[in-house]
């Protein structure tokens, strides 16, 4: 298949509540989508990548009056912090949707007004079990033996009474067990169980409004001037919305040649990236919802698992928050792309701790890939006239491999795999030796190392995008470094 008739490929992270400054956990989403997206682009696909902010709900209000803020300053401010992830990360994401802008509030009026038409949206009193660091009602079943929410369970579950507009999310268990039985919808296969043993168990409609009165921060409702979206129902369609739906909003993107709708979502290959508690959000709730719509399925959710550090989940209490951007600070972009790439599991649980990030940085790319370039590219300076001949293309099939099942660390230990490899043949037949006394042959060996090293930089694209530009701009130059490319930290 050439690279015209590839399907377009649609990739989104989810999108962060704005009730705090980012965090490791969404890095990690960022980083592994934006990998993702290099990859599929150096295959030759049209991509467009979408990331955000969630700006509506209970946990914002309440956030922004205890900081003695007005709500929209408040998402204001933390949307801008997440903003800066892009640079600090080197992201390459095609939008950044807020679900405060005015397209995307009439998005999720359209979405709730389609559902609506489809007989699937009621009213009715309810007494229910409600988190509030979730933002929705719970079962009795989602409550542990302390009747808290697994997922809060150092918040108490608060009892609350109102007249609030359902889902039907009961007429789609069908519908959504059969979309559940498609191959690959899931990654990894254990959370497609998890998903088809949850929708297996019974639906249970689901509310997706709430009272004007209690919650005024949120998308009205259509037509109905005392009620507020609920912020699931509205956070989700911005997968859509960013595309411009439901109005054709080319501009969005400064593509006005196009319909970004009809191009990446309906006709292209669509992949949603979220954490591991995001499964019945994403795999149902949303599905379900898409399917009321009249609009086609997401393709694949890849879930990612938490990072912890220290054993423990992460903090302000116990003092143990990573911030990406302080991390970025002391590091720098690629090293903070490599470390959350290559050591975190791309699928379970991963511990991080400073100790360890430092570790890794000094052991594999101080000491590792930072001195083996420049060990070569000070040879090559100094006993090749110019830079080898380089290949046009190189095999990376079982490199790519990795990328197509989404196993980005496994694609990482490939290339370190090749530094090591490059490592321990220069060890064997030490060309800084041979070269003074058998020049031909030293300089044939000292060209097979450059060559070796620009294979290793072209892998490094979708892993350290600035270093796999770096590393081939100084190789075709004839240049050593003028620096370290990366200094060890003490």
């Amino acid at each position: 298949m050439t690279s015209k008739e590839k399907k377009p490929f649609y990739i989104t992270t989810t999108i962060p509540y704005v009730n705090a400054d980012p965090h490791i956990g969404f890095a990690l989403e960022l980083v592994q989508t934006d990998a993702i997206a290099r990859y599929q682009r150096l295959s030759g696909k049209d991509v467009f990548f979408s990331t955000g902010t969630d700006e509506y709900g209970q946990k914002i209000l309440e956030a922004s009056q205890k900081e003695g803020k007005d709500a929209q300053e408040y998402v204001d401010h933390y949307a801008a912090e997440f903003k800066k992830l892009k640079n600090a990360l080197g992201i390459s994401n095609d939008t950044f949707v807020r679900t405060t802008s005015e397209h995307h509030k009439k998005a999720a009026q359209e979405m709730w007004r389609r559902c609506g038409a489809k007989g699937d949206i009621y009213k009715k009193s309810y007494t229910g079990n409600y988190c509030v660091g979730c933002e929705s009602f719970k079962t009795e079943k989602d409550l542990n033996a302390g009747r808290r929410c697994f997922l809060h369970p150092n918040l108490e579950i608060s009892i609350l009474q109102e007249e609030n507009y359902f889902f039907r999310f009961s007429k789609y268990q069908n519908k959504l067990l059969e979309y559940l039985s498609r191959p690959d919808v899931i990654l990894p296969d254990w959370r497609k169980e998890e998903a088809i043993a949850f929708v297996k168990s019974g639906l249970e409609d689901f509310s997706i409004s709430r009272e004007k009165k209690r919650l005024g921060w949120g998308v009205p409702v259509p037509d109905d001037a005392d009620q507020v979206i609920y912020v699931w129902f509205d956070a989700l369609t911005n997968y859509i919305s960013t595309l411009g739906w439901p109005a054709d909003a080319k501009a969005l993107a400064g593509k006005p040649e196009e319909n970004l709708f009809e191009k990446f979502w309906q006709k292209g290959e669509v992949v949603q990236m979220a954490g591991k508690d995001q499964v019945r959000f994403q795999s149902i709730m949303w599905q379900a919802m898409l399917m009321s719509a009249d609009i086609k399925n997401t393709d694949k959710v890849v879930y990612h698992g938490f990072i912890t550090s220290g054993g423990q989940k992460m903090s302000k209490s116990l003092g143990n928050v990573i911030n990406p951007l302080d991390l970025a600070k002391e590091y720098g972009t690629e090293a903070v792309r490599y470390f959350l790439l290559r050591h975190v599991h791309p699928f379970e649980d991963s511990d991080v701790t400073p100790e360890n990030i430092k570790e890794a940085y000094n052991a594999n790319l101080a000491n590792g890939l930072g001195n083996l370039a420049s060990r070569i590219l000070t040879l090559s300076e100094k006993y090749l006239d110019k830079c080898p001949e380089i290949p046009e293309k190189s095999d990376f099939t079982e490199y790519f491999e990795f990328f197509e099942k989404f196993d980005i660390k496994q694609a990482a230990d490939y290339v370190w795999n090749e530094i090591g490899e490059l490592d321990k043949f220069i060890q064997k037949t030490e060309p800084f030796k041979v070269v003074k006394i058998d020049e031909k042959k030293g300089k044939e060996l000292i060209s097979s190392t450059v060559l070796h090293l620009y294979r290793i930089a072209r892998m490094l694209n979708p892993i350290m995008p600035e270093t796999n530009i770096m590393l081939k701009k100084l190789i075709k130059e004839n240049k050593k470094p003028e620096k370290p490319l990366f200094l060890r930290k003490d």
